[in-house]
């Protein structure tokens, strides 16, 4: 019994002085891993309530576009751009309302919305929709150079089709029939083969004298 006794004050002796020499950076280390878990755990929650928030001012926000009051629509997309940007909420009511805005002719704050959707879409597909749709107010606006420079942007190749036959549209606008025909070429062959939307840019290219 002595003997045990004595082989754990061994023991005892031995863990005293590994805890001297090592207990510190121990701790440290418990401690960091604690305070990332408990950051991590913070974060989530974080991210919980803003996209409930988000959610809510969201649902707002399409109550308002079923009013049709565009002072209001405005408002409410502010409000939910203002103060959950990094959401996908922000993006899809500053669509909204751009689309809203263009059809009340106030394409001065659609623009800027649409330019604020690019900016702060957290979504790639979101911000390509914003791009476009900017592209083609600008062409409506007769700024061929601004909409084309928009059309040049890195995209992701499942939009080659529109990016391409937007492009057309452009080009054919400045009466550059050889480079419009090509990039309707390359809008109806990037295009499903199974898509209507073909059938658009066939259209687009017979009218240019372009057979297929």
């Amino acid at each position: 019994m002595a003997a045990l006794d004595l082989q754990e004050q061994e023991q005892i002796d031995a863990l005293k002085a590994w805890w001297k020499e090592n207990g510190t950076r121990l701790l440290g280390l418990l401690l960091a891993v604690a305070v990332v878990f408990a950051g991590w755990r913070g974060w989530q929650y974080y991210q919980h309530q803003q996209s409930g928030e988000a959610a809510t001012l969201y649902a707002g926000f399409i109550k308002q576009l079923e009013s049709g009051d565009v002072k209001r629509v405005n408002d409410a997309a502010a409000a939910v751009m203002n103060n959950y940007p990094s959401t996908a909420y922000a993006t899809r009511a500053a669509l909204l309302a751009a689309q809203i805005n263009e059809h009340g002719i106030d394409v001065a704050r659609a623009k800027t919305q649409l330019q604020w959707a690019i900016d702060h879409a957290v979504e790639s597909g979101l911000k390509e929709v914003a791009r476009l749709r900017l592209a083609a107010v600008l062409l409506d606006e007769k700024n061929y150079d601004g909409a084309l420079n928009l059309l040049e942007t890195k995209h992701p190749a499942s939009f080659d089709g529109l990016y391409a036959d937007l492009k057309g549209d452009t080009l054919s606008a400045q009466g550059k029939v050889a480079e419009a025909k090509a990039a309707y070429q390359m809008a109806y062959d990037k295009t499903d083969a199974k898509s209507t939307y073909r059938n658009l840019i066939q259209m687009k290219m017979d009218a240019l004298g372009e057979s297929k």
